[in-house]
């Protein structure tokens, strides 16, 4: 599995890092997380709001910081 955090670096895409590794660390799941700063990379996916969560190529949240246990519902079992 591969989880992207797409943003600049901002306190809020920090926090969603930090909510996606304890996520994973809860699940016991092993994932690449990768976090994407590139503007141009962020806007291939189309999304114009950052933070935003990437699972598997698939944008699954963006604009806002999404809490551990929502992390959680949004990764593949």
């Amino acid at each position: 599995m591969k989880i992207e955090i797409l943003g600049t670096g901002c306190p809020k895409c920090k926090q969603l890092t930090a909510n996606a590794e304890e996520a994973l660390k809860e699940l016991n799941l092993q994932a690449e997380v990768i976090k994407v700063t590139e503007i141009d990379k962020i806007i291939e996916y189309g999304v114009m709001m950052t933070p935003a969560l990437v699972i598997d190529g698939k944008v699954v949240s963006a604009g806002k910081v999404l809490t551990k246990d929502q992390v959680k519902g949004l990764i593949p079992k």
